[in-house]
């Protein structure tokens, strides 16, 4: 969609001051800028055609954007520093634009001799998609928004939404008419019926954001850009909370597992490089210094015996940790092809092995279902006692934790009051080769209520990590 962007020339700074802004709202929503991109934003503004907008939109990610998940923040950023302009206009008795511009009403008689805008709309709707020009489509839901989207005020100061105009126009009740069209004469079912229900679907959806956009516009009119845009932008899948996280946040999540893996990997291998060399192979030395009149020029040492470490997870599955367990047990399926044994303990007021829920080529969510139903993680009313589930874990696997293994905790440290058996956690420490507990609550909120997180720092590494961001720094130094 091109067009002039609004001028911010009379705004304070002029067009430096709006684009500064621009890029601190960008740096704010996690997208990281440094001054060297900001400097480049500023470069862009004196190269591209400013009344191109989407020209503009393309050259500013370009300088500022490192990652393709981040272009989905940046764009509705974008819609809400660089908004096409708006021009009143002059609207004549019969609904249309007197001169340049845009109607902003459609409220004309009907057969009926009553007013129907919500089905010329839909009629003209209904056309748009048929076509499939997005130009247009944008402009018509400016339209659209103009005249279905306003209400009165509510309590928080908001007067625009969205669904009154989805509500209005009920696009997705279009979809058999838009096939007959898509299709002409044609037979129903097959591929071709596919295609088409792809690209009506893809029409919607273009529709769909388009209104989101235009909301979000005269909101951030009514309640200003910066409120809007904190409430409009969703944090990138790596700064989601594990403790927050949706269905969708989890499936994205779950693609970020993969890459750590890797980085895991990469730096196993690299430390088994820098020691493959063992202790001193004297006779071959000796035997090869006999070529060189005696002198050990070169010395020969024994091969180092690599043995891949074992890692031992004991996670923590109760309620109020579950998005924080699914992620990480979806890590620890990762990791098994990178260690020589990986066992995986679930625990909540009991603990149970799971590690066979975890065969190779299995999906991890049916996995975690079938933990909730099979495992035995439950002695009595299903509340978490980390101090019962630690002992039942030293109790029935007591040769599991050694010098080769390392030791992963997972879980918030909240023990509902009761004992958190601290000397058996810090006994299972100094028997490991390492251990490592990751706390998906922030650090500020230790030792708070019924957290005993300080206590346990006290006898094991305690790492906050709230998100994957924090997840993959830890992998990093594993």
């Amino acid at each position: 969609m091109s067009g002039a962007v609004v001028s911010s020339a009379g705004a304070p700074g002029g067009l430096g001051g709006h684009l500064d802004g621009f890029v601190r709202a960008v740096r704010e929503a996690g997208i990281p800028v440094g001054i060297s991109q900001a400097v480049d934003a500023a470069e862009i503004l004196t190269v591209v055609d400013l009344l191109d907008r989407e020209q503009l939109r393309h050259g500013l990610a370009a300088v500022l954007l490192q990652r393709g998940n981040q272009r989905a923040i940046y764009d509705t950023l974008f819609d809400l520093w660089w908004p096409l302009g708006d021009r009143p206009v002059a609207v004549a008795d019969d609904g249309e634009p007197d001169g340049d511009g845009e109607a902003v009403t459609l409220d004309a008689p009907d057969a009926g001799g009553e007013l129907d805008p919500s089905a010329r709309l839909r009629e003209e709707l209904a056309r748009l998609l048929a076509e499939g020009d997005e130009a247009e489509l944008a402009r018509f839901a400016r339209r659209a928004v103009a005249l279905l989207g306003q209400t009165s005020p509510s309590p928080s100061g908001q007067s625009w939404f969205s669904y009154r105009v989805m509500r209005a126009l009920s696009p997705d009740s279009l979809v058999t008419q838009l096939l007959e069209g898509l299709l002409g004469g044609g037979g129903r079912g097959g591929m071709a019926e596919q295609v088409a229900r792809g690209e009506i679907r893809e029409r919607l959806a273009t529709f769909k954001a388009a209104v989101d956009t235009e909301v979000r516009r005269r909101q951030a009119e009514e309640r200003g850009r910066d409120r809007i845009a904190k409430s409009a932008v969703k944090p990138l899948a790596d700064q989601i909370d594990f403790l927050r996280a949706q269905q969708g946040d989890l499936a994205e999540l779950r693609r970020m597992v993969a890459p750590l893996a890797r980085r895991l990997a990469v730096r196993l291998s690299a430390r088994r490089r820098m020691g493959r060399q063992g202790r001193l192979d004297f006779r071959k030395t000796v035997r090869a210094s006999l070529g060189t009149g005696g002198v050990p020029v070169v010395t020969h040492h024994r091969p180092r015996k690599i043995h891949k470490p074992e890692l031992v997870v004991l996670c923590d599955i109760s309620g109020s940790v579950a998005g924080f367990s699914h992620f990480t047990l979806m890590l620890t399926q990762a990791l098994r092809e990178h260690f020589s044994g990986v066992r995986a303990f679930a625990f909540v007021d009991s603990t149970d092995e799971v590690t066979r829920f975890f065969t190779p080529g299995a999906d991890v969510a049916d996995a975690i279902r079938r933990i909730g139903r099979e495992a035995d993680v439950v002695a009595f009313e299903g509340h978490s006692d980390y101090g019962n589930a630690l002992e039942v874990f030293a109790d029935r696997w007591p040769t599991v934790v050694g010098p080769k293994s390392s030791l992963l905790v997972l879980g918030d440290g909240r023990t509902n009051y009761r004992p958190p058996g601290l000397p058996v956690l810090a006994d299972l420490v100094n028997r490991s080769r390492s251990a490592h507990w990751l706390n998906p609550e922030p650090r500020r909120l230790w030792g708070s209520g019924d957290s005993a997180a300080l206590k346990y720092a006290e006898v094991v590494d305690m790492v906050e990590c709230r998100n994957a961001a924090q997840l993959a720094d830890f992998v990093t130094t594993l």
